[in-house]
């Protein structure tokens, strides 16, 4: 087995229960307050001055937290990982914190020094889910972006590998993979989870001659994989979801698979380990979602339970990527729904 093949049975056997999912009883249609720590830092919105302070202080850098009212997957966040005592504090030692809503028309100066609004500032920086987390050295150069919920064991080697250095020497995958214990957990040989939903190879999936008739969802899951069991289970069991699929071709690869030939739809020749790792994923299942013509949509590798499935089939089948919408306006449309038709 390839060095990289046993890193990718590591995290899917060893870590998968750190990256397991949320509490039972957590709902993610639910909406919520979003309230920040009271240890965040009240920011003026000029970056630089932000930053200034910061090296002022002796700290690493910056932590953005975008967030947006009424997420589930924010509060959840707030509440498991940054209430965490042990979190907070090395965060408050680090960095200076701070959160913004994605919306907001409020006015920021960038590190460059242009002023800009906080929600061009957000989609500058690739920010499309809520949460999203973004850290900055004191020079203003992104250090790390990730997305989504981390639980508490998670988010504490995202600090390690932040705050010992790691990130000036290699990615965080990387590191996660050299950190991976419990190895005995991982069977490589193990297959993925049968699902008859998905389509099997050969996997020719290219669009970019011809395009297709329905978009794409492209699952990467692995074997002894916690999270993808649950994934199944709790999301791909849904008979409406199930049907709501039907509108897609589906393709599920193996992440550590190095040897099954696949042409992406752009037409590239990959494996599909090569194919995982070049998104930039550290953490199953992921999602890329493509439309008929092959260009990819939105990919997420962050923790996906029903309501935020529904939001990603309904973002891709209603088109709204057409009308200038990101993930996170649409989802945000559907919130605000809900919450009308509770109202009424």
């Amino acid at each position: 087995m390839s060095a990289f093949a046993l890193a990718i049975a590591l995290i899917l056997g060893g870590w998968s229960a750190l990256a397991s999912a949320a509490p039972a009883e957590f709902d993610d249609g639910a909406i919520y307050q979003v309230r920040h720590p009271e240890w965040f830092k009240e920011s003026f919105l000029d970056l630089r001055d932000d930053a200034e302070e910061a090296a002022d202080a002796g700290k690493l850098g910056l932590f953005i937290f975008f967030s947006t009212q009424g997420c589930s997957y924010c509060h959840l966040f707030i509440e498991q990982s940054l209430n965490d005592p042990q979190i907070a504090a090395r965060l408050k030692q680090s960095f200076d914190s701070f959160g913004l809503e994605i919306f907001s028309d409020a006015e920021l100066t960038d590190f460059s020094g242009t002023r800009t609004r906080v929600k061009t500032f957000a989609l500058d920086q690739g920010v499309q889910f809520a949460p999203t987390l973004l850290f900055y050295d004191t020079a203003g150069k992104r250090l790390l972006r990730l997305t989504g919920y981390y639980p508490p064991e998670r988010f504490r080697q995202v600090l390690d590998y932040l705050i010992d250095g790691h990130v000036r020497r290699q990615s965080l995958s990387a590191y996660l993979a050299e950190t991976a214990t419990n190895a005995a957990t991982a069977d490589a040989s193990a297959g993925l989870l049968p699902d008859a939903l998905f389509s099997p190879p050969p996997y020719a999936l290219d669009r970019s001659r011809l395009p297709a008739e329905r978009p794409l969802l492209v699952l990467f899951e692995g074997a002894d994989c916690t999270r993808c069991a649950h994934f199944h289970q709790t999301v791909l069991k849904d008979m409406p979801t199930r049907t709501r699929l039907s509108a897609f071709d589906l393709v599920r690869l193996d992440a550590g698979d190095a040897q099954t030939p696949v042409l992406t739809p752009d037409g590239a020749r990959v494996t599909p380990r090569d194919w995982y790792r070049s998104l930039g994923f550290t953490e199953l299942p992921a999602l890329v979602f493509f439309d008929e013509s092959g260009q990819a949509l939105i990919a997420t590798d962050a923790l996906v339970l029903n309501s935020r499935m529904n939001n990603l089939i309904g973002y891709v089948t209603e088109r709204a990527y057409e009308r200038g919408w990101n993930y996170q306006r649409y989802a945000r449309s559907q919130g605000q729904k809900r919450f009308q038709n509770a109202s009424e």
